[in-house]
């Protein structure tokens, strides 16, 4: 068995409890490296949230959890062989002796506010491959676990001049699936009003942004049984069928069919552990609508991975409104590959 294999072996080990879903190519033998690439983690939301992060590869940050007020950014740094994952955890009370229990409604790791592991789902994820295959980087917007709040991936250059030269409307996926500062109106959705720039793009070269979702279909995009938080019953204990006259609540986040029922045929495992054999859930294509740039199912990575030459940084925005990115279906899955 080469080192190599061995290497990835124990990294599978070690990290199983926290799945890195982007099925990629085989990671390069990775090199301790200094923590030179930034990841600059923005609170766009109206409520504070507990950003956390994961290492599964590579040097982390010492930084593993923290609160997060509203519009908050903090810098972090990680080597440039890093693999990792970036979440917001939502209505956290944490207990002063620390640990023990669950702390908070969404993404929760031990009732521990500095993490030391995965999230409990559901959880938007923010997942990273730095120098990986071909000196690569690659990261993608994550729904395999579930949804809670909204996020976008934002290249920074790092004043690398390949970067530089990248059109960032082929580099800058972004996720809403809740009513939280969503455009409704995408008629009239236009974020470079007066000349301003979102999610690092300009009217000279704009996001493509999804068109087909309302107010309506957004606040109820989530399949019935996996809404974390469901409506009480009305007095009899029955729902109405069709479910969708009844109000759901306001912050409704969505726990996949794999992480609640653990089904080999969700989690494409078992006889269905292939891209042949494995066919997008239920929940996975409900999120492939509301995000459609983002992984919704374990081999959804044609049209979910990032792919930039290596050396760059990388924003992740919390709550970052408007509309979902429709970059793949726009501009096509070879746009989104670069270097």
């Amino acid at each position: 068995m080469s080192a190599l294999r061995l290497a990835s072996l124990l990294l599978l080990a070690l990290t199983a409890s926290a799945e890195h879903h982007m099925s990629r190519p085989r990671l390069a033998q990775r090199q301790s490296g200094n923590n030179n690439r930034p990841i600059l983690i923005s609170n766009w939301c109206t409520e504070t949230i507990y950003p956390a992060i994961l290492t599964q590869g590579g040097t982390g940050p010492s930084t593993t959890g923290y609160a997060a007020q509203p519009n908050t950014n903090l810098t972090v740094y990680v080597s440039s062989d890093w693999q990792g994952r970036v979440w917001g955890r939502t209505n956290c009370t944490f207990s002063s002796s620390g640990g023990g229990g669950s702390s908070c409604t969404t993404g929760d790791c031990g009732g521990l506010q500095a993490c030391k592991g995965p999230g409990v789902p559901p959880a938007t994820l923010a997942e990273f491959t730095l120098a990986g295959s071909q000196s690569q980087d690659f990261y993608d917007i994550s729904l395999v676990d579930g949804y809670n709040l909204g996020l976008a991936i934002v290249l920074l250059p790092n004043g690398n001049s390949a970067l530089q030269a990248l059109d960032p409307s082929t580099t800058n996926p972004s996720c809403v699936a809740s009513l939280n500062g969503f455009a409704a109106s995408s008629s009239s959705y236009n974020p470079y009003a007066n000349n301003q720039q979102f999610l690092g793009t300009s009217s000279s070269s704009p996001l493509p942004f999804e068109s087909k979702q309302t107010a309506s279909t957004l606040s109820s995009w989530c399949p019935w049984d996996l809404q974390t938080s469901p409506p009480l019953a009305p007095g009899d204990g029955v729902y109405p069928y069709p479910d969708g006259s009844i109000s759901r609540p306001a912050f409704d986040p969505c726990i996949s069919a794999c992480s609640k029922y653990g089904d080999a045929s969700y989690c494409c495992t078992g006889k269905y552990n292939g891209p042949n054999s494995c066919s997008p859930s239920y929940y996975s294509k409900a999120a492939k609508g509301v995000c459609p740039d983002a992984y919704s199912y374990a081999y959804d990575d044609q049209t979910s991975t990032f792919i930039t030459p290596t050396g760059g940084g990388f924003q992740v925005v919390f709550c970052p409104g408007g509309r979902s990115t429709d970059i793949i279906a726009s501009k096509g899955s070879g746009a989104i590959k670069h270097g």
